[in-house]
């Protein structure tokens, strides 16, 4: 095991930190090629790229896990991989072949080992693949040219207090359109909820609850992250629609409530009338893997699920169960584990 380098591992935050490696492959003339290691976290590309003018970027997010035995694990990223060439799919980018997506994964964490945090600190090295059109180009067309990088930063929680209830805010803007880029890890979805999120922000708020966009009687995501609720009949149930990013942690959860915990599950719709039925509540995702949802701002009325300031039994067993797949306590299903 490489010797970690010197960092306080117990109060990392969800800031970017140069380091020492990443990876990153060139498409041209129909094949991917340069692929490797660099040193340089800089990339200088045509002012015609685009990526600057028309948006044409993918990016995806996970987690390298230091286990008990000083191992490194990923978690699932084939799934991380098929997601990205699903976004590629819609921007008309050239895919990442999945062998190569997570042999660059393998590459980055290896050569940033240093960086990994310590079992039991909490943290982990966060992975952030992203491919952008590249080259110079100026009509509304698909680019020529696409670069492809992996880098990495160690990180603690996204939201501060990590499992804590926290109170989210219904956006009063919609996050994307039902035949939009909703079901896409694309750029553009991203930069049309910093407005939404900052005046949550503003507000006090964790950050904002998007409605679906025909009506806004629906839950669709809560932030850049997947809603979940328990029933009072313990069922775990999940907004189904077709503008919501599929969550690989989400669909975790999904399998994991029903095989490990016995509870029924279901996408569905879940109405803001209906909201009494739930008795918790929570975002899930990579980044922020289950945040509680205390309450949900709703106009002048705070609905509150299990509690503002406590997690609610369900949300803890399944945050344990997922963690102590992803950090190696637990028996992972076939397939979840790839060790670097």
């Amino acid at each position: 095991m490489t010797d970690l380098v010197d960092l306080d591992w117990e109060n990392l935050g969800f800031d970017y930190m140069e380091l020492p490696y990443r990876y990153r492959a060139h498409y041209k003339d129909g094949q991917w090629h340069k692929a490797g290691l660099t040193e340089d976290a800089t990339i200088a590309i045509n002012e015609g790229s685009p990526v600057f003018h028309y948006g044409q970027a993918a990016f995806e997010g996970l987690k390298a896990y230091r286990c008990k035995d000083g191992s490194i694990n990923l978690f699932r990223p084939d799934q991380n991989a098929a997601r990205l060439q699903r976004s590629c799919q819609r921007l008309l980018m050239p895919e990442v072949p999945t062998e190569m997506f997570i042999d660059a994964l393998k590459q980055v964490v290896k050569a940033n080992e240093a960086y990994v945090p310590p079992y039991g600190s909490g943290g982990t090295l966060y992975l952030r693949p992203n491919i952008i059109g590249v080259g110079p180009n100026i009509g509304v067309h698909p680019a020529s040219e696409y670069i492809f990088t992996v880098f990495a930063m160690p990180v603690g929680n996204y939201f501060k207090g990590g499992l804590q209830p926290t109170n989210f805010l219904a956006a009063n803007y919609d996050r994307a359109a039902h035949k939009g880029t909703g079901q896409s890890k694309v750029g553009g979805n991203y930069a049309a909820s910093l407005l939404p999120g900052a005046e949550a922000k503003k507000q006090g708020f964790s950050d904002c609850i998007y409605l679906d966009p025909l009506e806004h009687k629906k839950i669709e995501e809560v932030g850049s992250a997947n809603f979940f609720g328990i029933t009072n009949d313990n069922k775990f149930v999940t907004p189904k629609s077709p503008s919501i990013l599929p969550s690989i942690t989400k669909y975790s959860l999904l399998y994991l409530a029903k095989e490990r915990l016995g509870m029924e599950t279901e996408e569905t719709d879940i109405y803001l009338d209906d909201l009494d039925h739930l008795v918790e509540a929570g975002a899930c995702g990579t980044a922020a893997v289950i945040s509680p949802i205390g309450g949900f701002q709703i106009g002048d009325k705070l609905h509150v699920f299990y509690s503002e300031t406590e997690v609610g039994p369900v949300t803890k067993k399944l945050y344990d169960e997922l963690t102590g797949i992803q950090f190696g306590d637990k028996k992972a299903p076939e397939g979840w584990i790839v060790k670097v």
